[in-house]
């Protein structure tokens, strides 16, 4: 059977690397991409291959769209700041004709529930943030209060991160919350967010202990953002009893902002009307210890979604395209994965100097959401066709649910 798969050229195997393994097939993936790649490819501990995903596109250290397999050693920046960023989803008993003919209300019940955004300036509070806990994010606070008060007295410099109040919070730039209607017209909620203020905090803070590390040993590295903690060491134990405790926070923001979501959709439509019939809640930006080939890995994805044999996950398009709830094919060859978006195809900076207000307005034209100036860069053209990224992973998933967007809220 033909591979489904390229190797990337400038990373074949040598002595201290690894082959990469592409599924773009019909996609764009730049240079700065591909050179990122094969440097990751050349740390000594990779596990068999890079697996790269369709929605390949540069990041920081690593591209996002990477699955990273590693042995004896993790590289935080490679897991990113964005700690167990991911998907929720939720499919109601509603069908396209309950909902109200006029959805800006809908979406403006949603924003009023859901902090969204951010505000830096001095005096004032953050509005992507509570000032008062609402009873389901206190609730679900206390049960992962314990576990940040163990990591804070270890790394006392954590103790000042915005924690509950962040939990049950949207965030900015590419996260949402979504009103779509899949391929028979039945209502979903779907969002997209992770850890948050603290995610961001503990991501940082050990990303700089792994190059303080790096400096004190003189390990040279190709990026000083592929800085690792070996396993064994006091930070590795640290740093994994952290980014678990942070993927548990964003798996509990997700689920917090949704029954927030849902409840106030309540008040505005009509019809009562039962959630959660499907649901699905997957990390992307995240690390697991996983056995493949016989081994025992931690298995870092980096914009990429768990899709082992029977797994649902959810890939997302951008906020004018269609987004897909999948089931896993379990594909070995990329360590049981798929991508976890569309990807994008420009920088923010760029998108914003390409594309103008009105070319947003009809991109989206059909969607409730913002058409201003603040989220050029979030307009569909500045990310990968979704249709070309998931004919390129037809092998590692199946299409089980195609959704269509009818009111986006972005922070």
């Amino acid at each position: 059977m033909e591979r489904s798969y390229d190797f990337l050229a400038d990373a074949a195997p040598h002595e201290h690397g690894a082959p990469v393994k592409m599924w773009t097939r019909g996609v764009p993936v730049d240079e700065a991409s591909k050179k990122q790649l094969a440097n990751t490819a050349s740390m000594p501990f990779i596990y068999k291959w890079l697996a790269v995903m369709p929605d390949v596109h540069f990041g920081k250290g690593s591209t996002i769209g990477s699955v990273i397999p590693t042995v004896g050693a993790i590289i935080p920046a490679a897991v990113g700041v964005d700690i167990g960023c991911g998907m929720m989803a939720v499919r109601t008993s509603l069908m396209a004709g309950d909902l109200p003919d006029t959805l800006l209300p809908l979406r403006s019940a949603i924003e009023q529930v859901v902090p969204h955004g951010r505000t830096v300036a001095r005096g004032t509070r953050d509005k992507g943030s509570w000032h008062d806990l609402p009873e389901a994010t206190s609730e679900a606070w206390d049960g992962l209060a314990s576990g940040f008060d163990a990591i804070v007295a270890k790394h006392p410099k954590l103790a000042k991160a915005n924690t509950a109040v962040h939990l049950g919070t949207l965030g900015t730039g590419n996260h949402f919350l979504e009103v779509c209607l899949d391929e028979v017209d039945r209502v979903w909620f779907m969002l997209h967010s992770g850890s948050r203020g603290v995610g961001n905090q503990i991501g940082s803070y050990f990303i700089e202990k792994a190059k303080e590390d790096m400096r004190r040993w003189y390990i040279n590295l190709p990026d000083t953002d592929l800085a690792y903690f070996p396993e064994g060491t006091e930070n590795f134990a640290d740093y994994v009893e952290a980014v678990e405790w942070a993927q548990h926070f964003a798996m509990t923001n997700r689920q917090v902002m949704m029954r927030h979501a849902i409840d106030a959709a309540r008040r505005v439509i009509e019809k009562p009307f039962e959630a959660h019939l499907e649901a699905v809640n997957c990390h992307h930006n995240y690390v697991a210890r996983e056995h493949h080939f016989g081994k025992n890995v931690l298995v870092t994805r980096k914009g990429a979604v768990h899709a082992g044999e029977g797994v649902m996950g959810i890939i997302p398009g951008s906020m004018g395209a269609k987004s897909f709830i999948v089931r896993g094919r379990g594909n070995l060859e990329s360590f049981c994965s798929c991508s976890h978006g569309a990807g994008r195809v420009m920088s923010r900076a760029e998108a914003k100097r390409r594309f103008t207000v009105a070319d947003h307005m009809a991109d989206t034209a059909g969607v409730e959401c913002r058409k201003d100036e603040d989220v050029i860069d979030e307009t569909p053209k500045a990310y990968k066709d979704i249709d070309a990224v998931m004919a390129a992973q037809a092998d590692l998933v199946d299409i089980v649910h195609t959704l269509r967007q009818v009111v986006c809220v972005k922070g």
